[in-house]
């Protein structure tokens, strides 16, 4: 065969596209999962859709795979004794399921270019949080399950902003004490 410029042109292209495709979804590619997150002090065990019986730690997350649609969830203490059993909706393709109905916050992050964070903050709704006041419009959430967020609580804001040209914003779910902490380390009131 002939050695045909064009030929090898459109085949170094070809490997360009697989390689950048490649390096994107092995390393920049947003992973999308469900995450049972426990930060109270107790131990607990569930089974979701009647499966196989998990225990998510004091403290820690557990990853679980459920369907999107109609989920069922049994929840048991340390002594394996039941302590609720109930229904939840999934719409979205991450979320997070409370299992001890503890306090979460989820929060808006701005990016962009010329972004007048302090303005934004103050336009935004104020959350009282112990006593304190949160400038931003943090929303409050201490039910069973929620899929209203981008970023799961393992996983941190981008620390690259991809799009300069607009005012873009995603939403991450905390765990009180991370939002507390977060807060206090981005803004100074």
């Amino acid at each position: 065969m002939k050695n045909n410029a064009a030929v090898r042109g459109f085949v170094i292209a070809v490997l360009a596209v697989v390689f950048a495709f490649t390096i994107y979804f092995l390393y920049l590619a947003k992973k999308n999962y469900y995450v049972v997150d426990n930060p109270s002090q107790k131990n607990y065990y569930f089974k979701i859709n009647n499966g196989e019986e998990n225990v998510v730690a004091a403290g820690q997350s557990v990853r679980v795979k459920i369907k999107k649609g109609s989920n069922n969830i049994a929840v048991f203490d340390e002594a394996k004794k039941p302590l609720y059993d109930s229904t939840f909706q999934v719409k979205k393709i991450r979320g997070l399921i409370n299992i001890a109905h503890e306090d979460y916050y989820i929060y808006r992050q701005y990016y962009g270019y010329n972004l007048n964070k302090d303005s934004l903050l103050r336009s935004q709704d104020i959350i009282e949080i112990d006593g304190k006041r949160y400038f931003g419009g943090a929303k409050h959430f201490n039910k069973l399950y929620t899929d209203d967020f981008y970023y799961n609580v393992d996983e941190d804001y981008d620390k690259i902003i991809k799009n300069i040209a607009t005012v873009e914003s995603r939403t991450k779910i905390f765990r009180k004490q991370d939002f507390i902490n977060y807060y206090r380390s981005i803004y100074k009131f």
